[in-house]
């Protein structure tokens, strides 16, 4: 099938990170957009903002006049997080239209251009964004959709130059519900395969060979950039295209004589050729060095040259709730993370400690879903014991129906921190003021970012921050 037969664009789940990119693309490229989701939020009100028509009523009397009377030019986009008893969802079903899942149409879009896919359980936002960053700088014919919003450029959409036959589209090759396998990449990156999605996969082996299977689907004679730790692992047997090895301080492509300031990192940047350049880098995070990295080959493997690669990743600010600081004050320091795997809790808590080793560091916590909670209950222990303060709220459910017997308590009982206190939304802020706050983090992937503005404020009242 053809997209360009279409000339409405309607989205169920409009306000997804990965749906607005997308939802973006097509009102850039003059179609009719419009789109329901469940709530408001900043990002809906930002798409009704630039022209696209989004209501919050399950009803199919709210979906536009051109939809209805337009079913043979019309595409249905929709997230695997509509629930199943949705009714715009059986009503167009019903009536024979073109529905889509997010990843398809991806797929669909990225199959004309030369397409850089990131991929990993984590890594994927501030990688892809890195590249899109570096190819935007260098001033690329590019298109990236984000799965964040970048600090740069304020969206999860990223253009540069014009849409072209050798326009380069960066997008991050998501592994949740296999979604990366509609991807056909010339260039893949892949920063790591921990075990996720058990929900999906049932176990890590399973995901283990989804990911082997997105690198097979790389096109012939095109190039991997893979972490050194999983480079045997996923692509031991593959031979059809030019293997980059990164890591920390191993491999093809790797940081030497790393210095730290204040959290933020100066290295040398390895294995480009005879010279090896100095990069100050404008993220904090052990890391997102290593995420510079994988970025850095990408855009050399593009022809971008290492000063421009230098500039870019001095100059790059990050990704909205990917170690965001939020309030930095002299008495006060808050920063919000969307962290929620323990291997990211442990390298985002480690990262906060190395930048204020001698304060005392408070962390709010929301688990993101029933089965990733009961998978990884140790590993969220652990890594949460890090901190000295742990507030632990109740699990946001996401997708899910609650599992009996599965609840924050899993992971409350085995954290050994100083202090541990468990709350619910409803009594969060009122315990937080309690404490005696120097150095907080809200780490998530929920809905707890709708705290931080209000726990700013908290800060900045209490402690004049």
């Amino acid at each position: 099938m053809e997209l360009k037969q279409y000339h409405n664009v309607y989205f169920l789940g409009i306000g997804g990170i990965g749906m607005s990119a997308i939802a973006r693309w097509f009102l850039h490229s003059g179609l009719n957009v419009s789109g329901y989701d469940k709530t408001s939020t900043v990002l809906t009100q930002e798409l009704e903002g630039e022209g696209v028509r989004v209501h919050y009523e399950d009803d199919v009397r709210n979906i536009p006049g051109e939809v209805m009377i337009g079913k043979d030019n019309t595409l249905i986009v929709y997230t695997p997080a509509i629930p199943k008893d949705h009714k715009e969802h059986a009503y167009l079903k019903e009536q024979g239209y073109t529905i889509l899942k997010r990843s398809e149409v991806l797929g669909l879009i990225t199959k004309s251009y030369k397409t850089i896919g990131v991929a990993g359980t984590h890594g994927k936002t501030t990688t892809s964004s890195m590249v899109a960053h570096i190819l935007k700088t260098a001033h690329k014919d590019m298109v990236a959709f984000l799965g964040g919003i970048t600090a740069n450029y304020e969206s999860n959409l990223v253009m540069e130059g014009v849409v072209n036959s050798e326009t380069t589209v960066v997008v991050e090759a998501d592994e949740f519900d296999r979604s990366f396998l509609r991807l056909f990449p010339e260039i893949a990156v892949v920063t790591n395969a921990d075990a996720d999605h058990l929900d999906i996969y049932g176990d890590h082996d399973s995901l283990v060979t989804s990911f082997r299977d997105y690198i097979k689907q790389i096109k012939k004679g095109g190039s991997l950039i893979i972490h050194e730790s999983i480079a045997d692992l996923l692509a031991a047997d593959i031979d059809h295209v030019n293997k980059h090895i990164y890591s920390m301080s191993r491999g093809q492509f790797f940081a030497g004589n790393i210095t730290a300031h204040s959290g933020f990192f100066e290295f040398d940047l390895c294995g480009f050729g005879p010279k090896n350049e100095r990069v100050r880098l404008g993220i904090p995070g052990f890391h997102n060095v290593e995420n510079a990295i994988a970025a850095s080959v990408a855009a050399h493997l593009c022809g971008v040259k290492m000063s421009v690669i230098k500039e870019a990743l001095a100059s790059f600010t990050g990704v909205k709730r990917r170690f965001e600081f939020v309030v930095k004050g002299k008495k006060v320091i808050f920063v919000d993370d969307y962290a929620h795997h323990p291997t990211e809790i442990e390298a985002f808590l480690r990262s906060m400690k190395s930048m204020y080793p001698q304060r005392k560091l408070t962390v709010i916590f929301q688990p993101h879903l029933f089965t990733r909670t009961r998978d990884f209950a140790p590993g969220f222990s652990k890594s949460l014991s890090i901190a000295d303060e742990v507030v632990l709220m109740d699990i946001y459910p996401a997708r899910e129906l609650p599992i009996p017997g599965v609840s924050s308590d899993m992971l409350f009982n085995d954290i050994t921190s100083k202090v541990k206190i468990r709350c619910g939304k409803e009594d969060l802020m009122e315990k937080l003021d309690r404490l005696d706050i120097d150095v907080l983090a809200t780490v998530g992937a929920g809905d707890i970012d709708t705290f931080v503005q209000p726990i700013k404020n908290m800060l900045n009242k209490k402690y004049e921050a």
